[in-house]
């Protein structure tokens, strides 16, 4: 059994508000469990308006579907207009860790 983990670090666009934000960061969370059945929040930040991080898991027992869902969910949230994405942060890991 394998875990994939990422941690999006992302600087959304015109936001003033954490209302705004809701708007910016729930279509993204929502998008992403919807599209590849993974598990997604907003993790840390919540208290900054111009600041999100989403963390994403899943749970397989094949590497190379782990590697490709998450190379999907990466494209997904760099693609989006209204974020900018300032880093990634992806782990795997194993029975053994």
């Amino acid at each position: 059994m394998y875990v994939g983990t990422l941690s999006f670090d992302l600087l959304l666009g015109d936001v003033h508000s954490l209302k705004e934000k809701r708007s910016v960061v729930r279509p993204i969370v929502a998008e992403l469990q919807r599209k590849f059945s993974v598990s997604a929040a907003e993790v840390a930040d919540q208290e900054l308006h111009r600041r999100a991080r989403i963390g994403v898991a899943l749970v397989s027992g094949d590497t190379g579907y782990l590697s490709d869902v998450l190379d999907r969910c990466e494209r997904l949230v760099a693609a989006r207009p209204e974020v900018e994405l300032l880093s990634v942060r992806r782990r795997l890991h194993g029975d053994e860790d």
